[in-house]
C-alpha cells in the first residue's frame, strides 16, 4: 500500500521520522499546516497519517471511530495492537495513548479500492483550510491567532453502507463551530459518494485553539501565506 513509505517498522511496531510526516501531509494530504514541517519547533505527526496507518493495519471497516488523545512527535515508537481487537490504543513505548479506535462490522477487501478511499479521505482532510474553516470562522465571527495558529484534530467516524466502490469521493454536507471563550469545538459532516451513488457518511470533529475576533486583513494575511506555501511546494 502507499502508506508503506511513511513510516518504519520498529522491534516492537512503527515509527514516523519529520520527514515522512512532512512528505505525507504536502504530497497526499496537500496539507500545508506548518506544524508538519519537518523541522518546527510545534511539529507534530499528521492526524491523518494515523488514520491510513490504522486502515493499513486493521484494514476498513463497515463502522470505524477514532479519537486523537496526543500529538505525535518524530520518531517516536508506536506499538500496533493485535488486529482481532475491535477496541484499541495506539501508545508509544512509555504507554502514553495517541490515538483511540473502535470498528466493527466486514472488512473491504479489494486494497486497490482501499487505497484509493485512504487517498479520497486525506485529501478532502487537507483541504479544510481554507477552504471550509474560514468560511465556519467567518459565519461566527471569530479566527484562529495568525501568529500561532492552533487547529486540533479531535476525532473522525464513519460509516460505510456499501464495501464495493471503485472511484470514491468525499463531499461536505454541514459544518458547525460551537464557540466557547477562547474554544470553538468544530464539526465537519460528510458523504462518501462512488460517482454518484452516496456510499457511506462521516464526521470529524475539530478544536480551535486561541480564538479572537474576526479580522478580515488577518485571515486575508492567513490564507495567503498559506497558498503561497502551497505554491512553493508544487513548483519544486
Amino acid at each position: 500500500m502507499f502508506i508503506d513509505q511513511f513510516y518504519r517498522k520498529s522491534n516492537n511496531g512503527i515509527t514516523i521520522s519529520g520527514q515522512q510526516a512532512s512528505d505525507f501531509a504536502k504530497i497526499v494530504s496537500n496539507d500545508f499546516n506548518p506544524i508538519h514541517d519537518a523541522g518546527s519547533k510545534r511539529f507534530c505527526v499528521p492526524g491523518d497519517l494515523l488514520f491510513a496507518l490504522v486502515i493499513n493495519h486493521y484494514g476498513l471497516r463497515e463502522k470505524m471511530d477514532f479519537h486523537f488523545s496526543g500529538l505525535l512527535a518524530a520518531d517516536t515508537p508506536l506499538i500496533l495492537p493485535p488486529d482481532s481487537i475491535p477496541n484499541y490504543q495506539i501508545l508509544d513505548e512509555r504507554g502514553k495513548s495517541y490515538l483511540e479506535g473502535f470498528h466493527s462490522g466486514d472488512s473491504v477487501q479489494n486494497t486497490a479500492s482501499v487505497e484509493t478511499l485512504v487517498k479520497a479521505y486525506v485529501r478532502f482532510s487537507g483541504h479544510n483550510f481554507p477552504h471550509i474553516l474560514v468560511p465556519l470562522m467567518a459565519e461566527n465571527n471569530v479566527m484562529i491567532n495568525p501568529q500561532r495558529p492552533l487547529i486540533i484534530y479531535q476525532s473522525m467516524s464513519l460509516e460505510l453502507d456499501c464495501l464495493e466502490f471503485e472511484n470514491p469521493s468525499l463531499k461536505i454536507t454541514k459544518t458547525s463551530l460551537n464557540v466557547g471563550g477562547k474554544r470553538g469545538d468544530g464539526e465537519l459532516h460528510f458523504t462518501f459518494h462512488d460517482d454518484n451513488k452516496i456510499i457511506g457518511r462521516g464526521v470529524k470533529k475539530l478544536i480551535l485553539s486561541g480564538l479572537r475576533p474576526y479580522q478580515q486583513e488577518a485571515v486575508d494575511s492567513m490564507v495567503a501565506e498559506y497558498l503561497d506555501r502551497q505554491s512553493i511546494h508544487s513548483e519544486v
